[in-house]
């Protein structure tokens, strides 16, 4: 007991606190990069437990960190240095940040005596980053820091979830301290805890069970609150169709008839005609992005809008709403549930049924080219369901949303509100990581592998098992679908190959035209396997040999690149003046 009470009593370092910190809030794994400011945590995280992975550049840390956030729904945590450390976050941030994903980052900082005078490695952490979290801090004390390290666990997956950092000088981390974490974590300034208005979900209950067109429009909101079963059942029981966002998907299996899959830009037409033709349209953890809504004024123009949501400040921020609630999805979808009648929505169905044979999802097949809607169809068909799909940005990014079909929550991952390039290497790590029994396949164009094709080592130094499939079309793809589309074919900074590029991207040299790099060279020296794929008839054979063996691949397909993706709403445009083919 003396024993026990003089460890209690023992004064121990800030680095100290912050490693006891992450172990108290039950942190696995840490992904970062070390610098000369955080050696001192460092120097204490080797002798924990918690597993730490080095990426090779902190943007990489950080969306590892996202990838394993969204696939588990624990907070992701990275650890990096000062200055340029710090800023090398910003992108991965605010990436989080926008999907509203749960996060932990400790950054170095210099010591407090040197802050302000641009000291070497010193950047402002919390002023740049302070538009790009959910909350930041600089602690000045090792006093503060167990407050601090448990406060961040606490708003980073309270209310609605977000990135928090912490910012800690170099001497701070060396202070010794006896105050030890808190018991529990109550911030006065901070309620997120949201309790549903009863008087508001009845008058929503009431009007769907009023409604003869009503649609259900999902969004990463519900997955975060785990909403599926009940909203689903809530689905079913009045037979209300289902669309999701980008951030939804897989919230609603896209295998039950009541699906209408993802709408916006590039959803489905039967998703984005429900939208304009029904007469309540029911929000549940979506926000009503740009993408989704196209011109506002012209938005679901026939309908009374509901808009649920954790988050009160969303609420009517973007289109007019008639019924709002401010709660978590699950709470309202199971409160809903029994107040809302059985109902047929017979002719309603009936008619949307047919514009889902009137406009498919469709390609151009071919045996000679291979299309790269054909290669996630074989993904899709391979992997039966299981598994979890995560994809960098751009136009694979929108195939995988249509020629997938999501059926589970945490099953798809992709950054959705920033749009990130480079993010779905380091993801897919961060996603197999937490999820180390399952098949994790990670879809990338060839311009987006190139932003953060340094991370391939980490998965081959850790046997991470991840698949990556590149889908080559030798250009920046949905960037010259634009140009195709509204700047009359004038291809500018679009051509990866040393081909056909516009007179001032010329490049000058005699050799013949290839394109570069090699993408399989490039996997195998990094230590992967790798093989190139050009035949339709070749892409069945090596998946399944990759999805079976134990080891990370990366399969370079050359893909059609000139192909499309459909349907497409116009910028600016309202969502029912789509362009189908």
């Amino acid at each position: 007991m003396k024993k026990k009470e003089k460890q209690e009593t023992d004064p121990r370092s800030g680095a100290q606190c912050v490693v006891d910190g992450l172990e108290h809030a039950g942190c696995e794994v840490v992904f970062g990069y070390p610098g000369g400011t955080v050696l001192d945590i460092f120097n204490v995280l080797c002798l924990s437990p918690v597993h730490f992975i080095l990426s090779r550049h902190e943007q990489g840390a950080v969306h590892m960190a996202d990838g394993y956030a969204r696939a588990t729904g624990k907070p992701g945590v990275c650890l990096v240095t000062s200055g340029p450390g710090a800023t090398n976050t910003v992108t991965g941030l605010a990436t989080a940040h926008m999907d509203g994903i749960p996060m932990v980052c400790i950054t170095g900082q210099v010591a407090l005596s040197a802050i302000g005078n641009d000291a070497f490695q010193e950047a402002d952490t919390i002023g740049i980053t302070r538009a790009v979290t959910k909350h930041n801090t600089l602690v000045r004390s090792a006093d503060e820091i167990p407050a601090a390290i448990a406060e961040a666990f606490y708003i980073a997956t309270s209310g609605k979830p977000g990135p928090v950092l912490i910012d800690i000088p170099k001497d701070v981390q060396r202070q010794l301290t006896v105050v030890r974490p808190p018991a529990s974590v109550s911030l006065r300034s901070y309620n997120p805890r949201a309790v549903l208005a009863p008087e508001a979900v009845a008058a929503l209950a009431e009007a769907i069970n009023r409604a003869e067109r009503p649609v259900l429009y999902v969004g990463g909101g519900a997955i975060a609150a785990n909403a599926s079963a009940p909203l689903t059942a809530l689905a079913r029981k009045a037979n209300i169709p289902v669309t999701t966002t980008l951030m939804g998907l897989g919230a609603f299996p896209e295998d039950d008839p009541l699906a209408l899959r993802m709408l916006g830009m590039h959803g489905t037409a039967v998703a984005n005609l429900a939208v304009s033709a029904c007469d309540l349209l029911i929000s549940l953890g979506a926000r009503f992005d740009d993408r989704v809504t196209g011109k506002i004024a012209e938005f679901a123009p026939r309908a009374k809008i509901a808009h649920i949501d954790i988050d009160p400040s969303a609420i009517g921020k973007s289109v007019r709403v008639d019924y709002s609630i401010r709660g978590d999805a699950r709470e309202a979808a199971e409160a809903l549930l029994p107040l809302v009648h059985p109902a047929e929505h017979a002719a309603w169905l009936a008619e949307l049924d047919a514009l889902k044979q009137r406009y498919p999802l469709k390609y151009r097949h071919s045996d000679s080219v291979l299309q790269p809607m054909f290669v996630l169809e074989e993904i899709d068909r391979l992997r039966k369901g299981k598994g979890i799909i995560v994809t960098d940005v751009g136009q694979h990014q929108m195939w995988a949303t249509q020629f997938i079909r999501h059926v589970q929550p945490r099953s798809f991952i992709s950054s959705g509100g920033l749009g990130t390039m480079g993010f779905g290497l380091p993801a897919a790590i961060g996603a197999q990581l937490a999820r180390p029994g399952e098949l994790v396949v990670a879809i990338c164009g060839d311009g987006g592998i190139q932003m953060n094709a340094q991370e391939l080592v980490v998965a081959v130094e850790h046997n991470i098992p991840v698949k990556i499939i590149i889908l080559n079309n030798g250009h920046l793809g949905m960037v010259r679908q634009w140009q195709q589309m509204f700047y009359g074919k004038r291809y500018s900074a679009v051509v990866l190959g040393s081909s056909n590029r516009p007179v001032n991207e010329r490049i000058n040299h005699d050799a013949a035209p290839v394109y570069r790099p090699d993408f399989v060279k490039l996997a195998e020296a990094h230590g992967m396997r790798a093989a190139r794929v050009t035949w339709p008839a070749e892409v069945a054979p090596i998946l399944e040999r990759a999805f079976a063996d134990p080891h990370p691949w990366v399969i370079e397909c050359i893909v059609d690149p000139e192909a499309n993706v459909f349907p497409m709403v116009p910028p600016g445009a309202a969502v029912s003046a789509m362009i189908v083919d």
